[in-house]
Parts: structure tokens; sequence; C-alpha cells
């Protein structure tokens, strides 16, 4: 098992502690749903220290990465981000990951924890022909989150007022107490929110200066619980749930980061042809009518008929109703009532659109 620069931090504040990916994780502090609140109304901090950094360099990198990816890597300007998928030949998906643009000749891959050794293998394993170095260098950085409203204000008192500069799912280098860090502005939780990556040892010093300085805000330390609850709210897929290495990214709903029409991509033949020929379902949203959590695996149905599977479900802090995610049938999407079976029994609930919690609404 893994541990964290943070892992001390962590054991000190209380946190309850559990496995993720190979790695000791806190899952919480005080509460989930404490914690879920912050981040919508303040503030909230994360440990996200597992998650992998493989970087992609040389003279090939942006075609590499062009070829390696979904998305269109041509309109990712210097310092910009993009979200972006990795399938393979069968039209599956490898990983959804960020790309993170330094230059023509230098990409960053975030990508996720329980993926970083076969990301890395993956990559690695399509280089051939590209004139590119691809290094894991996960064990190198700390990366903390710090997400909410008011996480500008409390990460500019410790970097000052060029962090103005970092517009959505852009990123840029500052010096901080001499080191240098990447500051990214993407986030998993449908709140404005900054990403630092730092070297490894320095993590521990920057969660607490980050504690201080969001003392007044009432930040709160966050566990991989409520990132889970905050990423349902906003219908975010999560490797392992709504997608994997046997699920066609168009049925998750992310045809929007699949750009067909911008040339070859490893799986683009097979995501097309399943266009051509329809897809066989379709992830969709649901709130539960009547009483019950609807968790990963559970059958959805209706008179009598399998129609699909829940692929996440929480009871929302923010909406105080169950949500879930999972795959219905295409030609069963079109209900707006269906039955989840919650331990033995049928409980009803209704399809919705997604997100979940819309902002301006709250």
């Amino acid at each position: 098992m893994s541990r964290t620069a943070l892992y001390e931090i962590h054991k000190k504040l209380g946190a309850k502690i559990v496995e993720f990916a190979g790695w000791e994780m806190p899952v919480q502090y005080e509460g989930i749903r404490e914690e879920h609140r912050a981040v919508r109304s303040s503030s909230g901090l994360f440990d996200v220290s597992h998650m992998g950094e493989i970087f992609v360099t040389g003279p090939g990198a942006r075609a590499f990465t062009q070829w390696l990816t979904t998305n269109d890597v041509e309109a990712v300007k210097e310092f910009q981000a993009q979200y972006t998928l990795l399938c393979n030949r069968e039209g599956g998906v490898v990983d959804d990951v960020i790309i993170y643009k330094f230059s023509e000749g230098e990409f960053l891959f975030c990508v996720n924890a329980s993926n970083t050794a076969k990301d890395y293998e993956w990559i690695k394993a399509k280089s051939g022909g590209f004139d590119v170095s691809v290094d894991d260098r996960s064990r190198e950085y700390s990366q903390i989150a710090v997400q909410g409203p008011d996480s500008g204000r409390i990460l500019g008192k410790l970097l000052g007022s060029g962090l103005t500069e970092v517009g959505r799912f852009r990123f840029g280098l500052f010096k901080w107490r001499g080191v240098e860090v990447i500051v990214a502005r993407t986030g998993y939780t449908g709140e404005d929110g900054y990403e630092i990556f730092l070297p490894w040892d320095d993590g521990p010093a920057l969660w607490e200066s980050l504690t201080d300085a969001g003392r007044d805000y009432g930040i709160k330390p966050c566990g991989l619980g409520a990132r889970d609850t905050l990423r349902i709210e906003m219908a975010y897929p999560l490797y392992g749930h709504e997608i994997d290495e046997h699920t066609n990214p168009l049925e998750a709903g992310l045809g929007r980061y699949i750009k067909l029409e911008n040339g070859d991509f490893i799986g683009r033949d097979v995501l097309g042809k399943s266009l051509e020929d329809g897809l066989t379902r379709k992830l969709v949203g649901f709130e539960m009518v009547e009483r019950g959590i609807p968790r990963q695996g559970y059958e959805i149905y209706n008179g009598g008929h399998v129609l699909g599977n829940v692929t996440s479900g929480t009871l929302s802090p923010s909406l105080d109703k169950s949500i879930g995610m999972g795959y219905l049938k295409s030609d069963a999407a079109g209900r707006r009532r269906v039955r989840i079976e919650i331990r033995g029994t049928a409980r009803e609930a209704e399809v919705v659109d997604f997100p979940f919690y819309k902002k301006e609404a709250n």
C-alpha cells in the first residue's frame, strides 16, 4: 500500500483512512455531508497526490498526443488543459485524462490513480514511430486541490494577483517559497477550483499554508467521499463506474470529447461505425421517487424487464434526495419512470436530465 506525503497530516486530523487504488487515502474527516457542503458554499481542500503524472516530450509530442487521444489537440494552446480520452482499438476507454500543454514538445497527462501503471505502459507501447519520450513522474509530485467559490481568494493569498490570469482549463507556473509549482484550474466538483502540482516533499507545507489561508473562509479538509458525491451531482464519469475498457464513450455521453472529424486516432473507426449502426445503450440520470440509495450494480427495470444497471449513486447533500446514474438499453432510454432493485425491493425512480445539481438554481 502506498501513502501520499500528506498521510501523517490526515491521521493527525482524524481522517478515516481507506484503501483506494493501492493507496491509503482519507475518505472523510468531519463527515461527507459537511465536507461536501463546504465545497459548495466556500472551500474544501483535497489531497489528490495519488493521481498519476505522465509526461510526453520530444519533437513528435503534439502529433503523438493527437493520435493517442480522442479530442482535438490542435485546438490546445500553450498553458491550456483539455479533457480527453485514451481509447483502445475496440473503442473502449483505457482512461479519461486531462492533458496539459506546456509547448509543442511537452505534454503532461494527469491520469486516474487506478490506471497510472497501465496508462504508462499503454502510452509507451504506442509511442513507436514517434520521436518522443514517455516518463512516469507520478512519485515526484504531490497534488493538492482547493475547490469552491472562495478557492481563488484563498490560493491568491499564497500566490498573489497573478493567479487571476489562470482561466478555466488553463494553468501556469508559479513560485511558492522558492519552489516552482504548476497551478491548474480544472476541477472535478462543479465549483471553481485549482489543482497545485509541486515536489512530493513540499506537499505537507502547502497543505498547512492553505489551511491557514482559508481559516477565515471556513475551509475544510475533504476526503474521497465528498469528492465522489460532488462529482455524481455533476454527472461526471468515474473510471470503473461509468467508463472502462469495455465502454463505448459515446454511450456514456462523452461525444463532445470525441472529434471524429479531426483525423485518425486510436479507436476512431470503431466509434464512427457505432454511430452509423446506432448505439445500443445510453447513460441516464435518475432521482429516487421512493426511499433508497442506488448503488453500482443494482438492476434497473420496468414491467418485469431488465433495462440496465446502476453505475453510481448517492444521497445528494446539496439536493437532499437520492440520485444515480446508469445505463439503459437505447429503446428504453426515453422512459421517464423506472424501478431500481434495492436490496430485493423495487423502488420507483424518475429519469432526469444531467447535471443533477445546477448552481444557478440553488
